[in-house]
C-alpha cells in the first residue's frame, strides 16, 4: 500500500510487487512440498486506509486463482485456544465432569427458565470443551464482541480473559465456571480492556448502573438479603452488559432475552427466579437500562427512568393520599352491606341508620398493635360515639375496615409510581420519546396499575368490630382478612364467618336474645322496638337489616313447635290487655311498625284458649231472633222442635277511601297493605278492585293535555269515561 502512486523507487513500483506475487503464486503451485500462506486484515483499520483496500482488493485478484481459504481459529478451536494459552493443562476430569453435569442437570430441570439448546446433550459437551469458562461467555464475545470493528477475534479474547483471570484468582473467586455475571468490571484493568472496543461514554455507565463501589446494583444487593447473598443484581448488570453493549454499540439489533441473562448468571445451587427478580428490580431502578417486552440492554443514553425519579419526588403526600381514596372510592362492590362509607372526612358523613354499613377509614388512619391507642382504633370510636355533634344511636350497625402501618408505604410507593409514569405517557408527545421508550412507560404504567390493585388488598386487612359483654367497656375485635376478592367482599365474608354480620337468623336463637336481655319480665314485645334495640346495643347479634329479623319472626310463629318460640299480634288493647290479630302455628303478615308485637308463647297460648272456649260457648248459644231465622229456615215450626246451632260466616267486605290527590300512591299503597294485604291471604279469596277518578278544572283543560291523558289511559288499559263540557 505504500508503493501506490511513486515511481523510482528501489525495490520497484507497485505493480512490480503485484508482478512478483502473482509469479510467486504460479511457482509455488509448479513446486513440491511448497505452501505461501496470505494472512488477509479482517478489519478497515488493520487494512489502513483507501491504499490499503486497493492493495488488499489486487492481492486477492492475483491468490484468487490458486488459494483455499482457511480460517485459523473457529468459535469451536477459540475454547481451545485461550484454555492453553492460559491455563494449565486438566488433570482433574472428575471435578470437571461432575461440574459440567451439574449445569446441564439444572438446565434440563428449569426447562422454561433457560435456552432451549441448554437442554441438549451437546452442550453439556460443550461445556467441557470451555472448562474452567462457560460457553455462553465465549458465545458473546464471538459472535457479538468480534463485531465491532476494534475487537480481534484471538488476540482481544485472548487480552480480555487473560485481565478477568487474573482478577479473579487475585479475589479467590469461587465461582465453579467463568460466566457473564462474574466478570469483574469493577477492575481497572479489566474495564479498560472492555471498553476500548466501545465509543465514549461507556465508563460512566458503568460505574453507576453496572459495577462499582458506587453502583446501584451493589446498593440494592446490600439492601436485600436475599439478592445480596448471591450478589444477584450485579451479576445480572454485568451479563446484560456483557450481552447487549456491542449490539447497541454497532446499532445492532437490542438487547439480551431474559432467558439468556439468566445463562450468564445462574450456578448450580441458585434459584432463577431469585435472577428474574433482580432483573425486574432493575429494570424499575437503573438510568441506563433499557427494557422491550423479554429484552434488555444498557445504553450510554438515559432512560426515562431517571426521568421518572425526578418527577417521583414532585407529588406530594396529600396528593398521593387522593389518589388512594379515589381508587377506594372506585370499588363498585357493596357485598352483603347496604353501604360503604370510604375515607369519611368526618363522623357526620357516615349515616345513622337501620342497616349494617362498613366504613373504609382513610389512608390517614392506619391500624398499628399499640394497645387502643392506633390511629384506626381512634378513628372508627369517634365515628361510632358520634354522628356530628349529636350522640350515634344505631351503633350495632358498623363495621371499620383500616390498612395496616407497614404495608401503607408499599401502596403509597405503588401510587407514586403509577402517576409518575401516567403523567409522562400524558406527556409522551411533549417530551418526543421514541417507540422504544414509549413502550417502556406503558410497561411500567401497567406493572404500577397491577402493584396497586394487589397492595389496596395486601394494604386494607384490618377488620375492626365494636362488641360489647353485656354493661361492660366497648371492646374491639380485630380479624384479619384475606383472600383474592375485593376487600369490601373479603370484609363481608370474613364477618359471616365469625357471626359478625348475620344474613338468616334462626328462631331459636332469637327466643334466646329475647328471654337473656329483652322480655325478662314482659308479656310481649313491640317488633319495631326490638329492631331497634338490635340496632343499638353492641351486646346484641348484628343483623343486616330488617327483613333478615322479619324472616326469624315468621319463622317461629309458622312452626308446628311454635310455644318454644313466640306468637305474634297486629296490636294489644291497652284496655283490657287483649292481642289483636293474634297469629301463632300459621304464617303471620308481619309489619314492621310500633302496634305489630312479640307475644310469650304461654301468654298467647292462654288467650287462644280462651277465645276457643268462647267460640264453643257461643256455638252452642245463639241468640233468640238467630234460633227463630233458622226455624223459618228449615220449615220446622211444630211444638217441641229443637233447632241445632249454627255458627254465622261474614263472606263479603266493601269498603272506599277518598284520597289525598297529592299523595295517592302512598296512601293506595298503606291501603292495599294494611287492608287489602290481610283479606287477599285468605283461602277462597277473590279480589276486585277499582279506582275511580273524577277531576274538575274550571279554567278549561288544554288540548294537548287532553290527547297527553287520552293516550295514557289506552296505554294503561284504563276505562275512561271521557272529556266533558261543564
Amino acid at each position: 500500500r505504500q508503493l501506490i502512486g511513486k515511481e523510482g523507487l528501489s525495490a520497484g513500483s507497485f505493480e512490480a510487487n503485484m508482478t512478483f506475487a502473482q509469479a510467486l503464486t504460479e511457482g509455488a503451485k509448479a513446486a513440491h512440498n511448497a505452501l505461501v500462506v496470505v494472512a488477509v486484515p479482517e478489519s478497515d483499520i488493520e487494512v489502513g486506509g483507501e491504499s490499503g483496500r486497493i492493495a488488499l482488493e489486487r492481492i486477492r485478484n492475483v491468490i484468487g486463482r490458486v488459494e483455499a481459504v482457511w480460517k485459523p481459529a473457529t468459535a469451536a478451536e477459540s475454547f481451545e485456544i485461550v484454555r492453553r494459552r492460559l491455563f494449565e493443562p486438566i488433570t482433574d476430569f472428575t471435578a470437571r465432569d461432575a461440574v459440567c453435569r451439574a449445569f446441564g442437570e439444572m438446565y434440563r430441570a428449569n426447562r422454561a427458565e433457560f435456552p432451549t439448546e441448554c437442554r441438549e446433550a451437546d452442550y453439556e459437551a460443550r461445556l467441557k470443551s470451555a472448562y474452567p469458562i462457560h460457553a455462553e461467555l465465549f458465545d458473546r464475545l464471538y459472535q457479538d464482541w468480534s463485531t465491532l470493528e476494534r475487537f480481534q477475534r484471538t488476540r482481544g479474547v485472548l487480552r480480555l480473559m487473560a485481565a478477568v483471570i487474573h482478577e479473579l484468582w487475585e479475589r479467590e473467586d469461587k465461582s465453579l465456571l467463568i460466566m457473564p455475571g462474574t466478570l469483574p468490571l469493577d477492575s481497572h484493568p479489566v474495564r479498560t480492556e472492555i471498553t476500548r472496543y466501545l465509543p465514549e461514554g461507556w465508563s460512566g455507565v458503568i460505574d453507576k448502573d453496572v459495577d462499582g463501589s458506587m453502583s446501584f446494583p451493589l446498593a440494592l444487593d446490600r439492601d436485600n438479603p436475599n439478592l445480596g447473598r448471591y450478589s444477584a443484581c450485579r451479576r445480572v448488570a454485568r451479563t446484560v452488559f456483557i450481552g447487549s453493549a456491542p449490539s447497541v454499540a454497532a446499532q445492532k439489533v437490542r438487547g439480551l432475552e431474559e432467558i439468556r441473562v439468566k445463562l450468564g448468571c445462574v450456578q448450580p445451587g441458585e434459584s432463577p427466579a431469585t435472577f428474574g427478580d433482580a432483573l425486574r428490580r432493575l429494570s424499575e431502578r437503573l438510568t441506563y437500562l433499557y427494557s422491550d417486552g423479554s429484552r434488555y440492554w444498557f445504553d450510554i443514553h438515559p432512560t426515562v427512568t431517571r426521568m421518572a425519579r425526578d418527577r417521583a419526588a414532585q407529588f406530594k403526600p396529600e396528593v398521593i393520599e387522593d389518589e388512594i381514596i379515589r381508587r377506594l372510592r372506585g370499588i363498585r362492590d357493596r357485598a352483603d352491606f347496604a353501604g360503604v362509607h370510604t375515607a369519611p372526612p368526618d363522623s357526620s358523613d357516615v349515616d345513622d341508620e337501620q342497616a349494617c354499613r362498613l366504613v373504609v377509614l382513610g389512608p390517614n388512619a392506619p391500624y398499628t398493635r399499640a394497645n387502643g391507642n392506633s390511629p384506626a382504633q381512634i378513628a372508627a370510636q369517634e365515628i361510632l360515639d358520634r354522628r356530628g355533634n349529636s350522640p350515634r344511636n344505631y351503633k350495632n350497625m358498623l363495621a371499620f375496615l383500616a390498612p395496616d402501618r407497614e404495608r401503607l408505604q408499599e401502596l403509597e410507593q405503588a401510587v407514586r409510581d403509577w402517576m409518575v409514569w401516567e403523567s409522562i405517557w400524558q406527556e409522551r408527545e411533549q417530551l418526543n420519546l421514541d417507540g422504544v421508550q414509549r413502550r417502556q412507560v406503558e410497561t411500567n404504567r401497567d406493572k404500577a396499575e397491577e402493584a396497586i390493585q394487589t397492595r389496596i388488598g395486601e394494604t386494607y386487612c384490618h377488620l375492626l368490630i365494636p362488641t360489647q359483654e353485656g354493661t361492660r367497656p366497648v371492646e374491639w375485635t380485630r380479624v384479619r382478612l384475606q383472600g383474592q376478592e375485593s376487600i369490601i367482599t373479603r370484609a363481608a365474608k370474613k364477618m359471616r364467618g365469625e357471626e359478625h354480620l348475620i344474613l338468616a337468623w334462626s328462631s331459636a336463637l332469637l327466643r334466646r336474645e329475647l328471654d337473656r336481655w329483652l322480655w325478662k319480665d314482659q308479656p310481649h314485645l313491640g317488633v319495631k322496638q326490638l329492631w331497634e334495640y338490635l340496632c343499638k346495643y353492641l351486646y346484641l347479634p348484628r343483623l343486616r337489616d330488617e327483613g333478615v329479623l322479619l324472616d326469624a319472626i315468621r319463622q317461629g310463629v309458622n312452626s308446628l313447635t311454635w310455644k318454644d318460640f313466640f306468637a305474634y299480634a297486629s296490636a294489644v288493647d291497652e284496655a283490657t290487655g287483649r292481642y289483636i290479630g293474634l297469629v301463632a302455628g300459621q304464617i303471620p303478615h308481619v309489619i314492621l311498625d310500633s302496634a305489630s308485637l312479640l307475644v310469650k308463647p304461654d301468654v298467647a297460648a292462654a288467650q287462644l284458649a280462651k277465645e276457643e272456649e268462647q267460640r264453643a260457648a257461643a256455638a252452642y248459644a245463639p241468640t233468640d231472633e238467630l234460633a227463630v231465622e233458622q226455624r223459618l229456615a228449615n220449615g220446622r215450626t211444630a211444638a217441641g222442635t229443637t233447632a241445632q246451632p249454627q255458627v254465622v260466616k261474614l263472606t263479603r267486605f266493601h269498603g272506599s277511601v277518598a284520597l289525598d290527590p297529592s299523595r295517592i300512591g302512598r296512601d293506595a299503597g298503606r291501603i292495599a297493605e294494611e287492608v287489602v294485604g290481610h283479606l287477599s291471604g285468605l283461602v277462597g279469596a277473590k279480589v276486585q278492585a277499582s279506582l275511580e277518578i273524577q277531576i274538575e278544572v274550571s279554567g278549561g283543560i288544554p288540548d294537548d293535555v287532553v290527547r297527553i291523558v287520552q293516550e295514557n289511559c289506552n296505554t294503561l288499559r284504563f276505562k275512561s269515561h271521557g272529556f266533558e263540557q261543564g
